[in-house]
């Protein structure tokens, strides 16, 4: 049995694995989510379709591996020299995730398809692929000593204008990043 995925048969090949991911990030950018299928992300990663079918059970499955995956490394900023500096870095590369990342695509993609399928809903509840990044970002700058609500709380009042701002069809441009940082944080000390 396969510990990690909680499946019967041979181990996962690496090789496969990343060329399933990165099949399904072109397919989707291509092709859109409707038209993407299990079939074409095989014949486009060049494996077979059992390959597929031993490690995921639904193109959603595959494409939320992927996203998250290159979530964490994008959303992923170093220390900064201040917690501003910190936050407005993370903030931008959400904006980046969300408007340009063939991941953020995906997130999106899955967000939309969640509004009517309760499976792909209980998959981003899995793991929360942005407050995860934002909460490593939070705990780093400001510390969750200080912090006046949870570190859930404070993740989603951090990504939640953002992700309100890009999902709703805004320019990007028009975006005030460093202020929404400095909001932020002038609103953790406030409360």
């Amino acid at each position: 049995m396969d510990a990690k995925h909680g499946r019967v048969g041979r181990p996962r090949s690496e090789a496969a694995r990343a060329a399933v991911l990165y099949a399904v990030d072109d397919l989707l950018v291509e092709e859109g989510y409707a038209a993407m299928t299990l079939k074409g992300i095989a014949e486009r990663a060049g494996v077979s379709r059992q390959t597929i079918y031993r490690w995921w059970s639904t193109k959603a499955e595959i494409l939320f591996e992927a996203s998250w995956t290159d979530a964490a490394e994008e959303l992923a900023v170093p220390a900064g020299d201040t917690p501003l500096a910190e936050i407005t870095a993370f903030l931008e590369a959400l904006v980046r995730f969300l408007v340009r990342s063939p991941a953020g695509a995906a997130y999106r993609a899955l967000l939309g398809e969640a509004q009517h399928d309760a499976a792909v809903a209980g998959l981003l509840a899995s793991k929360d692929v942005l407050g995860d990044s934002a909460k490593v970002v939070i705990e780093r700058a400001i510390g969750t000593g200080a912090l006046p609500v949870s570190v859930d709380q404070a993740s989603a009042l951090l990504v939640g204008p953002v992700f309100f701002w890009m999902l709703s069809g805004r320019d990007p441009a028009a975006l005030e990043v460093p202020r929404l940082a400095e909001r932020f944080l002038a609103d953790m000390r406030q409360r």
